[in-house]
């Protein structure tokens, strides 16, 4: 139930965002991360390089990220996002925080600090348990569930 609830108040946020959550994922790491190649980015983030093609020409053409070449490869293409795409990022970053905020109203704050904790620690034990080498294929497994 509480993750049902996140993706819907996450799915909110980011509609309209080219490419949903996985256009807020791209958009994050081109921001926050040193400029990666496609593939890398790509890999990163467990996403089929085809889709991340797709992907980055939406974003692209939005003005949210820009492929900037690689100084030591001309072949090579560096993802970052734009000024554009780093304003709205703070935005959504914003409104995610409020959205996950108001759905753990539910709990004291020193409890839901515990539980963002433990649920981290949860996740970092679960996946060394069955490692995620492709994210998109998790979600493809979480549909037929």
């Amino acid at each position: 139930m509480v993750f049902r609830a996140y993706l819907r108040s996450a799915s909110a946020v980011t509609e309209g965002l080219p490419g949903g959550h996985r256009g807020y994922q791209v958009l994050t790491a081109a921001a926050r991360s040193a400029p990666g190649s496609q593939s890398a980015l790509g890999k990163q983030l467990g996403i089929d390089r085809t889709v991340m093609t797709y992907l980055l020409d939406d974003l692209e053409r939005a003005g949210l990220v820009e492929r900037q070449p690689a100084p030591g490869d001309r072949r090579t293409r560096h993802v970052v996002a734009t000024a554009h795409g780093q304003k709205l990022l703070d935005d959504l970053d914003a409104r995610l925080a409020h959205a996950e905020a108001h759905l753990l109203a539910g709990l004291p704050e020193p409890d839901r600090a515990t539980f963002k904790s433990l649920l981290c620690r949860l996740a970092t034990h679960a996946n060394s348990l069955d490692p995620v080498a492709d994210a998109c294929a998790i979600v493809e497994e979480l549909r037929t569930l």
